[in-house]
Parts: C-alpha cells; sequence; structure tokens
C-alpha cells in the first residue's frame, strides 16, 4: 500500500497548480508548496520531482531557465506555458472526475 504522502498519479497536478499560482519557482519552493499547501500532508521528494519536472518541460507544459540569485548561486526556475495551462485544465477535470467516482463508491452501501 502506498505511504500516506505518496502523490501517485496527483505530482503534475499539483505542480502546474503551483505554478499557475506562483510563477518562476525553483524545485525546493514548488517541493515546500507542496508541503505547506497540504498542511504538511503530501510531500514530493526530490527524487520524483526533478524527473517529473524534466519530464514536463520535455512535454511543454513547464519551461526552465537558470538564474543567479542574490547569493551567487544559480538556480533552475520554472514557468507554466500555455500548453501547460490547458494541460492543468485536463488535470484538474481528470482528477475531479476521478474523486467524484471514488466518493461514490465511498458512498455505496
Amino acid at each position: 500500500m502506498p505511504k500516506p504522502d505518496s502523490l501517485q498519479g496527483s505530482l503534475d497536478l499539483l505542480v502546474l497548480k503551483i505554478l499557475s499560482r506562483r510563477p518562476r519557482l525553483h524545485g525546493y519552493a514548488i517541493m515546500s508548496a507542496i508541503k505547506d499547501w497540504s498542511g504538511e500532508v503530501l510531500r514530493a521528494e526530490e527524487g520524483s520531482l526533478y524527473p517529473a519536472l524534466h519530464r514536463m518541460e520535455e512535454a511543454g507544459w513547464i519551461r526552465a531557465e537558470w538564474v543567479t540569485k542574490e547569493s551567487g548561486r544559480r538556480a533552475r526556475i520554472y514557468d507554466l506555458t500555455a500548453a501547460g495551462r490547458k494541460q492543468l485544465d485536463a488535470e484538474e477535470s481528470r482528477w475531479e472526475a476521478v474523486t467524484a467516482a471514488v466518493n461514490r463508491v465511498l458512498r455505496t452501501v
């Protein structure tokens, strides 16, 4: 059974939604947003997040850019693209359909 904090099937949706609300975030900030905005219930681990970000960039849903921070450290920041906004709409619709179906099953006697 998956761990309670598992993001199976929902990581793309969460990343796209976060970037729609707060553009130009780096990976660690996205991980923190998932944790904070979920009330510390959900966690995205680096081993899951960074491959997902790379895959979403290849799909054209997000774009990445290297920037130099005030500290002199370089960070890769991510933005949602127009294709990513369309994908977010599709992912949200799919999530609503799945959660409605699960709720119907849970309420069935």
